[in-house]
């Protein structure tokens, strides 16, 4: 393949991109993810055209990466990846066929997401009172974290005009993957967090734009969020490393412990399938024989 044959395969990522956005109506987190999994695919592929790669170079590749360590559910969110990217090229330029069908990923043993108990969960929310706006940022977005169950996307996306109608009613509204749109109890916690952030909001922005802004006043990214968190589970106590997936890891683990009520947490996590909530199941199987074990008196044998 000439350089300019090469150099044509890479131009098609921003296409590609734009098609996601627009169309599939992905989130811009999500579309990077996507992003950073065709570069991958380009890198891999070297000086062979996409359009000329069949089967059995996706298999090696597969196999390449799988050889250096990358796990299956990781290997096969980068397949469907590839699957659709290889869809677009097929409608738009012509590429003659889509080498990705029908492949799958190696199995991997499915890991259950880690939960934290309920006592770090309210010690990683209960911030120490300060006067510093980040701070007051922080416990906001961590208690609608651990509230509502949101994904991180969907909490940098949040605007603070609708934030005030809907703490009003004792909900959040959030647009979630594929776009839909959901409505989440909101905790009373949660609600004075946010009013105690939005009093000093206006001292960093005002703007009435995004509900969660960094320190010069831009919509905060995902990025931020996730070492804000970090940081301020080191200063907690807190021993397993903390990210905003935690907890809504945790959301969902307390509130099905609490209620048994499946379907209604399927809802709030906005899960298209049961089966994907399903595995908070396991987790609380896992707390109630953790529970049996402590508390059974022949659940042990006698040392």
């Amino acid at each position: 393949m000439s350089e300019a044959e090469a150099q044509l395969d890479q131009k098609t990522l921003p296409g590609f991109l734009a098609y996601l956005s627009n169309e599939k109506q992905y989130s811009p987190l999500t579309s990077e993810n996507y992003a950073r999994d065709i570069r991958r695919l380009f890198k891999l592929a070297g000086n062979t055209s996409l359009d000329e790669l069949k089967s059995h170079h996706i298999r090696r590749y597969v196999a390449q990466l799988h050889g250096q360590g990358l796990g299956g559910k990781s290997l096969a969110r980068m397949l469907s990846a590839w699957r659709t990217f290889y869809t677009y090229l097929m409608r738009e330029h012509q590429c003659k066929d889509n080498p990705c069908v029908g492949l799958r990923a190696p199995k991997s043993a499915r890991n259950l997401p880690h939960a934290l108990s309920p006592d770090e969960a309210v010690k990683m929310v209960e911030l120490p009172v300060s006067n510093d706006p980040l701070t007051v940022r922080d416990k906001a977005m961590f208690e609608l974290f651990y509230s509502s169950g949101l994904r991180l996307a969907e909490l940098i996306s949040l605007d603070a005009e609708q934030m005030l109608a809907d703490m009003n009613a004792g909900e959040v509204r959030v647009t979630g993957k594929g776009n839909k749109t959901r409505i989440v109890p909101l905790g009373s916690h949660a609600i004075t967090a946010l009013q105690a952030w939005l009093v000093v909001r206006p001292t960093l922005s005002k703007n009435d734009g995004a509900l969660f802004i960094n320190r010069n006043g831009g919509r905060i990214s995902a990025r931020s969020v996730q070492l804000r968190m970090k940081e301020w589970g080191i200063k907690q106590g807190i021993t397993s490393g903390v990210h905003p997936h935690l907890l809504r890891h945790s959301f969902a683990t307390h509130v099905l412990q609490s209620s048994g009520d499946l379907r209604a947490v399927q809802e709030m996590l906005g899960h298209a399938s049961i089966s994907t909530t399903q595995v908070y199941t396991h987790l609380d199987f896992q707390y109630l024989a953790k529970i049996y074990d402590s508390a059974h008196p022949r659940a042990k044998k006698k040392s």
